[in-house]
Formats: C-alpha cells, sequence, structure tokens
C-alpha cells in the first residue's frame, strides 16, 4: 500500500514570518511529534503519521522558503522531494487586501510564463479542508477564499526559473492580512488541524481546470471550489488578469504560455475557463491554447451551471 506524504515548512523567525511559528507550536501542542534524525537550519525535522498511515512532515527553516530559495532548493531536492504535496505556511499581506482570510495559492510566476508543478485534487483539498475546519471551529468572522498563482521569490531576486527544479506541487498556505489575524489563535489553531486533515478531502475524479482572469481573489473560482451545489471541480493554477496582460499573453506566443502552464498540471487539464472580462485578444488566445490542447474552453460563467463539466477519460 503506498502512503500519502505531505511536507510542511514553517520559518521559525517570527520577525520574519507572523504566522508559520504560531501554527507550527499549535500543531505541537495537538499533536505526537516526533523527531525524524533530520534537521534543516539546526533545528530537528518532525513527523506525525495518522491512523492511515500518512505521513506529515514538519521542517522548520531560518528564513521564509522563497526568499531564500537558491540555498534551499538543494535541500529541497535531495531530502524532500518524494511528497504528494508541500506547503509553505506563511502570511498575507497588502495595501487592499481583505482581513480574517485562510487562503492558498499554487506557484508561478505568470509575467514569465514560468510555474512549478501543480496538483489539482490536493489543491482542492487543501482549500477544502481549511473550509471545514473553520466552519466546525465556528469561526465566523473568516473566510476561506482561493489566491492567483504567484511567488514571492521573483519580488527577492530569484530567477523564476527556479520553481521548475523541484517537482513536488507546493502550495502557500496563508492567514491574512493584518497583525491581529497573523496573531489571532482561533485562526492558528484552524490552520494547524486542518494541515493533517486534506487527504480527507481528496474527492473522486473532478474537472481539473485552468483558470485564466479574474482578480486576485477571484469570487467565482471561489464559489466554484468551496460553495455546495457547485459541479465537482478541481482548481491549481489560477492566473489573474493583471499579470496575463503584463506577460503579453494576448500577444502572438500567449497560447504557448497557456499551453506551457497547463503541462505542469498533475495529471492534465480538463478544460480552460477564461473570465468574461477578458479583452476579445485574450480569449482569443484562450481558445487557441484549448483547441491545439484538444481540450475545451468555456466563459467562467458555466462553472455557476450544476450540470457535469468535462472530464477526459483515463488513457
Amino acid at each position: 500500500m503506498t502512503h500519502r506524504r505531505a511536507v510542511l515548512f514553517f520559518c521559525a523567525d517570527p520577525a520574519r514570518d507572523p504566522v508559520a511559528s504560531h501554527v507550527f507550536e499549535a500543531s505541537r501542542r495537538h499533536l505526537p511529534l516526533a523527531e525524524t534524525g533530520a534537521e534543516v537550519d539546526g533545528m530537528p525535522v518532525l513527523a506525525y503519521r495518522d491512523g492511515a498511515g500518512r505521513e506529515f512532515v514538519y521542517v522548520r527553516t531560518a528564513d521564509v522558503l522563497s526568499h531564500d530559495y537558491p540555498r534551499y532548493l538543494p535541500l529541497l531536492t535531495s531530502h524532500f522531494s518524494r511528497f504528494d504535496i508541500g506547503c509553505v505556511v506563511n502570511w498575507h499581506e497588502g495595501a487592499n487586501a481583505p482581513d480574517g482570510i485562510f487562503m492558498a495559492h499554487t506557484t508561478g510566476d505568470v509575467v514569465s510564463g514560468l510555474y512549478g508543478p501543480a496538483n489539482p485534487g490536493l489543491t482542492t483539498a487543501v482549500l477544502r479542508t481549511i473550509e471545514r475546519v473553520r466552519v466546525e471551529a465556528g469561526l465566523d468572522r473568516y473566510r476561506t477564499v482561493t489566491e492567483a498563482t504567484h511567488w514571492s521569490g521573483v519580488v527577492h531576486g530569484h530567477a523564476p526559473e527556479l520553481l521548475t527544479r523541484y517537482g513536488v506541487p507546493l502550495l502557500d498556505v496563508e492567514i491574512g492580512s493584518t497583525p491581529a489575524s497573523w496573531a489571532d489563535p482561533d485562526a492558528v489553531d484552524v490552520l494547524a488541524r486542518a494541515l493533517t486533515r486534506i487527504f480527507d478531502e481528496e474527492a473522486p475524479r473532478a474537472s481539473s481546470v485552468l483558470f485564466v482572469g479574474g482578480v486576485h481573489f477571484e469570487p467565482s473560482i471561489r464559489a466554484a471550489v468551496l460553495d455546495a451545489g457547485a459541479a465537482p471541480i478541481a482548481v491549481s493554477h489560477i492566473l489573474a488578469n493583471h499579470w496575463l496582460v503584463a506577460g503579453g499573453y494576448d500577444q502572438p506566443g500567449g497560447e504557448e504560455k497557456l499551453e506551457a502552464c497547463c503541462r505542469t498540471i498533475l495529471g492534465g487539464v480538463d478544460a480552460l475557463v477564461f473570465h468574461d472580462s477578458l479583452k476579445g485578444p485574450m480569449k482569443s488566445r484562450v481558445r487557441a491554447a484549448a483547441e491545439r490542447l484538444g481540450i475545451e474552453s468555456f466563459n467562467h460563467r458555466r462553472l455557476r451551471d450544476p450540470e457535469p463539466l468535462p472530464v477526459r477519460k483515463p488513457s
């Protein structure tokens, strides 16, 4: 029997990351974490195995993983490559960011067209697990949202090509977006408890879609993933409109960037979903990419329809 494995990364310095160390300490209170014999940045790597034999490995780092990615990448590829999913626990902030939110997003640099590998089933499971635990905890002052694909390593001067060198699908899992939320023990507890339940929410084969367009916290994709009654859907990379424009996806070659993104999604993509607000040239590139891939493309409003979405038969 093949057991599922997740590796979870936490920056141990609260001055660098105001969320991760709190979530780690909450996890250590809730779980019988055991030392594995390995160390990173002088701190022991811990692990928890649940009753189903699924393993969760807890790795503390001196810096945020993406902020010093060139230093951490050799360690990732040599010691943490045999996992189904990786989660980097951290914080979200921004001048116009909503507060009281949980979120998860895949890693990629939309402008350059370079993306890390993504697992649509587990990306969706992480979001649904957080939402389920939030509801169970009665934490009504928070909500779970989807967030567009991005990678903070670019902001710290790292080449986006580095994303392609680690083969484990990596998600940023965050609490946002103010100091009060980052240190909220109720929010921290929800995230700590959710991390060991992500494999419980894996659904049967759903329609794997690449979502193209919309805003950073796109409500239509959030509704499709988390609202009851929606058609079964699995999301991974979500490409926000402002980065598509900056990356020239509406120009010749845009369809090639979309195809390259699809190739990073494990199990493939069943459809390209474009936001209705996209300009005509961008929609044309989406349709062209879908045609070259031999899959459907359609308007995001179809996600509201309870009718089944396209799912390819296994080859």
